[in-house]
């Protein structure tokens, strides 16, 4: 099986390789603009788009998929665009609970795979300075939600999957995968 992860995200090629699969990477060109009404649709339909967009260049290959979004009340919270919107989206998230939704597509000749995973995110209260020191690293400017939970420690409690939090929920991912 040709493995391929339509996508450039180092976390989610580092998720990927924990499940021992041996896999290229082949990024999306896709047009990310959605309709979609809700969170867990919007990852759905623009995991789709990924996986499909790659998979038409490669249909000897079994292509994944995805795109991770942050849920707060609704409103969803991409990869900031500036460092005071990096900003304004942590303090948005201090002391509060939030959600992140992954939606995953795995598609081959075979079948088609769709699925959204979400899991509960809690964070500290964070102090203005905290926050200052955390955008300055640049870190958040690739991550939904403006973080890392891998390298923000601003998170105090989770119910769900973690790897779901980082851009990739394995565990659902895997039991795909194995049928493949």
């Amino acid at each position: 099986m040709k493995l391929i992860l339509a996508s450039n995200s180092p976390r989610r090629r580092e998720l990927l390789s924990k499940l021992n699969y041996k896999f290229d990477v082949v990024p999306s060109d896709c047009d990310e603009s959605t309709t979609a009404q809700n969170p867990r649709s919007m990852v759905t339909e623009l995991a789709c788009c990924k996986a499909l967009d790659v998979f038409k260049s490669n249909p000897q290959a079994v292509v994944i998929g995805c795109d991770t979004v942050v849920d707060l009340d609704g409103k969803v919270l991409g990869k900031p665009h500036s460092v005071d919107e990096a900003v304004s989206m942590l303090k948005s998230l201090s002391n509060r609970q939030h959600k992140v939704h992954t939606g995953v597509c795995v598609i081959s000749q075979k079948s088609i795979h769709l699925f959204a995973e979400t899991s509960s995110v809690t964070f500290d209260k964070l102090s203005d300075e905290r926050i200052r020191n955390y955008v300055a690293t640049g870190s958040p400017m690739d991550k939904a939600g403006a973080y890392g939970i891998q390298d923000s420690g601003f998170v105090s409690g989770i119910v769900g999957s973690y790897d779901n939090v980082m851009g990739l929920p394995t565990e659902k991912l895997f039991a795909i995968l194995k049928n493949y």
